[in-house]
């Protein structure tokens, strides 16, 4: 059963009558009733395990140095889950951007550089290209870079080895165009459509929810993602920003 069609029944929903936008809304439906569920428990659990703590003070010595580092184990496990989901579901949201006056060549250069390492281990070049004279545009740095992050790996992961991904940046029309390119195998045109949906990929590797997540924080910026094959060979996928404040939608 394919995964949206998981997701619908869950909800009570018929995955075939669902858009592509309306798949993206059931997920993040889905993400904030999962989170509540396991938050429950998991507060449940950090309650009892602080209890079982209190109570070693009335053990003898040598059993409550053995049960300590034990329960610590628990405790730091317990709050690590809570920080996943809720790490997770800040990335999910398309909600709850901090506008401010960003850099985007600065990020290129960032992104770039933080995933050399892993470009080198696969033999890919990977560079950013960025038009330096760009002018600031508002926008949320973290997210944004998380959205720019997600579609760089992507283009690597559809390299595989011994390619090339290319980052640039330029502005027309009061926009800021940020095309990530690589040389791979490209995107089946009748698969284009659903590039963006949530758990879609042509991959062995990750999720398929890292484009989903970048389109949701562009989306959250007043701005779109778009995929395309590149007329020598291999995948483009570009991002759009507005430059002025009024367009930028949160």
């Amino acid at each position: 059963m394919a995964v949206e069609s998981i997701l619908a029944k869950a909800l009570g929903q018929d995955a075939s009558q669902l858009a592509a936008a309306e798949k993206r809304d059931l997920l993040a439906r889905l993400l904030g009733r999962l989170a509540h569920e396991v938050r429950n428990p998991l507060s449940s659990l950090d309650i009892h395990v602080q209890l079982l703590e209190e109570d070693l003070s009335a053990l003898a010595p040598q059993l409550r140095e053995q049960l300590t580092p034990r329960l610590e184990i628990i405790h730091g496990e317990l709050h690590r889950l809570d920080g996943i989901v809720e790490r997770f579901l800040r990335l999910a949201g398309p909600a709850g951007v901090d506008l401010e006056p960003v850099e985007i060549p600065r990020i290129l250069t960032h992104i770039c550089e933080l995933l050399r390492p892993e470009a080198a281990a696969r033999e890919i070049e990977i560079s950013a290209q960025p038009d330096n004279s760009l002018p600031p545009v508002l926008a949320d740095p973290v997210r944004l870079t998380q959205a720019l992050l997600n579609v760089v790996i992507n283009a690597i992961q559809a390299v595989e080895r011994k390619g090339r991904v290319e980052v640039s940046a330029s502005v027309a029309d009061g926009m800021v165009f940020v095309a990530v390119s690589d040389n791979g195998p490209g995107i089946p045109p009748e698969r284009l459509a659903s590039i963006f949906d949530p758990y879609f990929t042509t991959k062995t590797e990750g999720s398929g929810l890292g484009l989903w997540i970048a389109q949701q924080i562009v989306t959250a910026h007043g701005g779109s993602l778009e995929a395309g094959n590149r007329p020598t060979g291999g995948a483009v996928v570009t991002m759009r920003l507005p430059l002025k404040r009024e367009e930028v939608t949160v």
